[in-house]
């Protein structure tokens, strides 16, 4: 069964590059002689209004829902490699998103993200918020670098927004189908939308997932890990008069991961990692099977008054999840030739999660086309965190067996006032000048006890609250060089609200707290449109740097996990992409990134995994004192990562259209361990291909295509560890694989 399904990837791949190839070479001279047409306007809401996105002074990438849906992208993770300078950590809690090598790590699981995620306006600063919930999206918008005055607090290296699809005017429906090869499973989304009177406008829209994994656990002789999804939104919008309208959004996330993406590799040579693993079911001493699960609420009501000439917006949302997690981890020996279980201990950790937030905000937007436009605004938020964390262990440091469980609460309240203003000096120069104020309560409690069987770890307790207030200014000059030319210039500052330590067990009052980080952006770019709009060349140059950097590591030698501000890091480097369109039915596309990121100062850092005890010993204190990695690059921070791409389009005859696309993600070498190994530590240069084809009429009513996702069967690594001694007789690397291939047919038909 295995050997047929490759069999058929190996096929598809075949199928896709022979038909791409044969597509892209027959751009027809007729298309070309044609009245030119031109690049689709991209609309956005960086700014809180719409507007073009070659009006916008940010670095931002932007992903149409259209493209989301074609190449099957489910989540963040699947998303990555189309952002250039764009990372999302792949573990075995929730994933973590890096935006120009900063990011907020896995190591404490309570952290506030460095880079927000924003689901039609509602804050989003736990990951697993809006992991569920990715589809049927209008479109997503990625903007690098801070963002702390209009999208507000914990967007010290950048924010995501999704903007999810609302009630057309006309009634429209459609169903698609996909069964995918490699996955042995399919999935299926719907949605019907259009008026119910001539005031009110619904969408309803709908995705149900069932799909195996990629790795064989011989332990359990299915495929991991086993996803199974539901995902519902209702929309709602709601227009009596010309001064009023409200739109309501109330969707549920259903997302189980049952089984993980571990994979056993060595620490002293290259790993040649396979497609199977094996991992016990259930996992030794824990009552729960390897792998994860999110369900998620959310709720956001949007209204718009207009009080004149200025518009009055509310913002209102609740969002609520829970998890269910567990980690285990590959128990082959990483020369594959050991029987399982050979010898190694039996270890796995819990990471349930319950969290429930509510926020507002308020703001009034003056009319635009004035010499002087403005945005001001208030925001509140109430959180409430639980966070468990369970260790599981058998035949530890010889016998030792049982449980152990840190419980972590948080309350949190955030109050900020902000605004923005863009002054018009001339008809070409611009000055754009943002302030946000602040102010964080949080408060914190941890527990830590044996719940069963022999104690593994010390005990601690810890009590704290924090109050703080921070101001986050930015000024940006824009300035129109020529006809459809636009330069600017920026100075950003970014804040990160401090914490507290979540799955230490050892914390105390004196450890558990940590203060807020600050980031100061400085960046250059230019935004242009040519060849009567054919083609867009966008590029910028930046440098960013952060102090007070909060760090969470885990140091394998005593088996212990460090949070606090330890560090000041600096990352620059360069952005650009380019959209052309040569011909009318010929597209390519080129996003591409340098990056620089380091520390530049990190004091009483862990050991590295290639120093001697002379150069750091773990259990020193002082040795660790004088402990300093600066110049050391940041983790998951490739030099070069992007992506290049064509789409065409080419007319049958008989009304038939086929449509392909070939994209090629790359990156170069990335650390992804604590400890910096260069054997086991770090992942090599990659370049992965996504494809699709699609065969259906002109007027879309129904379409029939083949997608590919890294047709190559790359495996690739998103984080590793180095398993302790005391947890196995057997040294090895741990690895959390990204996805190996997968080869889906599809098919849509539009009923409306």
């Amino acid at each position: 069964m295995m050997t047929s399904r490759r069999c058929d990837s190996i096929t598809g791949s075949r199928l896709i590059a022979t038909v791409l190839l044969a597509t892209a070479g027959a751009t027809s001279v007729a298309a070309a002689a044609e009245q030119p047409a031109a690049l689709e306007e991209v609309i956005v809401t960086a700014q809180k209004r719409e507007q073009s996105l070659q009006d916008v002074p940010v670095s931002i990438s932007v992903i149409s829902g259209q493209r989301i849906q074609d190449m099957q992208i489910t989540d963040l993770r699947s998303l990555q490699g189309y952002i250039p300078n764009l990372a999302i950590l792949n573990s075995g809690v929730n994933p973590i998103v890096y935006i120009r090598g900063f990011g907020s790590g896995p190591n404490n699981v309570a952290f506030d993200q460095e880079v927000s995620v924003y689901l039609d306006g509602i804050y989003g600063g736990r990951s697993a918020q809006f992991t569920a919930p990715f589809f049927d999206l209008e479109r997503m918008e990625v903007l690098r670098g801070p963002q702390g005055a209009l999208f507000g607090k914990n967007t010290a290296a950048g924010a995501i927004s999704l903007v999810s699809a609302g009630p057309t005017n006309e009634l429209q429906g459609s169903a698609t189908a996909a069964y995918n090869f490699d996955r042995d499973g399919w999935e299926g989304s719907a949605f019907v939308s259009g008026p119910i009177s001539d005031t009110l406008g619904a969408r309803l829209a709908v995705k149900v997932v069932d799909q195996d994994g990629f790795l064989k656990n011989l332990a359990t002789g299915r495929d991991d890990p086993q996803l199974q999804q539901t995902l519902a939104r209702l929309t709602v919008a709601w227009r009596p008069n010309a001064d009023f309208d409200l739109t309501a959004k109330a969707e549920y996330g259903k997302h189980d991961l049952d089984g993980g993406v571990t994979h056993s590799g060595s620490l002293t040579g290259p790993t040649r990692f396979t497609d199977t693993h094996y991992v016990s079911d259930p996992y030794g001493p824990a009552p729960l099977s390897d792998g994860s699960g999110i369900t998620s609420w959310n709720l956001a009501a949007t209204a718009n008054y207009r009080l004149g000439e200025h518009t009055l917006t509310s913002v209102t949302g609740y969002s609520a999840f829970r998890t269910n997690r567990l980690t285990a981890f590959d128990e082959f020996n990483p020369d594959r030739t050991v029987q399982p279980n050979g010898g190694n201990a039996l270890f796995a950790n819990g990471f349930p999660e319950d969290f429930e937030q509510y926020s507002q905000e308020l703001r009034i937007a003056s009319p635009t086309g004035r010499r002087l436009e403005y945005i001001l605004g208030l925001y509140y938020d109430y959180s409430d965190y639980h966070l468990i964390n369970t260790t599981y262990y058998e035949r530890v440091v010889g016998t030792i067996t049982g449980s152990h469980r840190n419980d972590f609460y948080q309350i949190g309240r955030t109050y900020s006032a902000f605004g923005q203003a863009t002054f018009h000096a001339t008809d070409a120069l611009r000055v754009v000048g943002s302030l946000r104020w602040s102010q964080t309560n949080k408060k914190g409690d941890f527990k830590s006890r044996l719940v069963s069987g022999s104690r593994l770890n010390a005990q601690g307790a810890a009590y704290g609250k924090l109050e703080e207030d921070y101001t986050d200014p930015s000024v940006t000059v824009q300035f129109d060089a020529a006809e459809r030319v636009m330069l600017y210039a920026t100075l950003a500052r970014g804040s990160k609200s401090g914490g507290f330590v979540s799955n230490t067990s050892t914390t105390t009052d004196a450890s558990f707290q940590f203060r807020p980080e600050r980031s100061t952006n400085y960046e250059a770019g230019v935004k242009s449109t040519w060849l009567d709009g054919r083609l867009t060349v966008n590029a910028a140059i930046f440098h960013m740097k952060f102090e007070d950097l909060q760090q969470s590591t885990y140091d394998p030698d005593v088996r212990t996990f460090f949070t606090r501000n330890a560090a000041k890091a600096s990352s620059e480097g360069v952005e650009l992409d380019v959209q052309w369109l040569p011909v009318d039915n010929l597209q390519l596309s080129l996003g591409l990134a340098y990056l620089d990121a380091k520390f530049d100062d990190y004091p009483g850092a862990p050991c590295l995994a290639f120093e001697t005890v002379a150069q750091c010993n773990s259990a020193d204190p002082a040795s660790l004192a004088n402990h300093n990695i600066a110049g050391q690059p940041l983790l998951f921070a490739p030099k070069w990562s992007g992506n290049a791409g064509v789409r065409h389009t080419l007319d049958l005859g008989g009304d038939l259209r086929v449509t392909s696309s070939l994209t090629a993600l790359f990156r170069s070498k990335y650390f992804i361990a604590d400890g910096y190994s260069p054997i086991w530590g770090v992942q090599d240069g990659w370049t992965k291909w996504d494809a699709r084809i699609q065969v259906g009429p002109v007027d879309g009513r129904w379409n029939v295509a083949l997608v590919g996702r890294n047709l190559t069967d790359e495996k690739t690594v998103g984080q590793a560890i180095r398993l302790p001694a005391p947890i196995t007789t057997t040294s090895r690397s741990i690895n959390w694989m990204d996805e190996y291939r997968s080869i889906a047919i599809e098919g849509t038909f539009r009923f409306f």
